[in-house]
């Protein structure tokens, strides 16, 4: 299974992305997390069901200091997940 979560509210600088980043890697996800240029986080992971609705659950609860205001959520179609590798945050140093 394969799905994109964009998350809405005070995501950015406050560790969020380090967050998901520890969150999918110890589910064992793979995929990628990152900044979008209007304040939000972008994030697409693929794994058994039951792992991603753990994340979407760790997604609602945030960070330290971060405050989540929404989690929108698309299933993507199998073959999106093909080229996905460990999960990795991108745009950081």
């Amino acid at each position: 299974m394969v799905v994109h979560y964009f998350v809405k509210g005070r995501v950015q600088g406050v560790g969020f992305r380090w967050f998901v980043q520890r969150e999918a890697a110890e589910l064992g996800l793979r995929g990628w997390v990152k900044n979008t240029d209007q304040g939000h986080v972008e994030i697409v992971a693929a794994g058994d069901a039951e792992l991603l609705a753990e994340l979407k659950a760790a997604l609602h609860k945030g960070s330290r200091g971060s405050r989540v205001d929404a989690v929108i959520v698309d299933e993507l179609v199998e073959s999106e997940g093909a080229q996905l590798g460990p999960f990795e945050i991108e745009g950081a140093w």
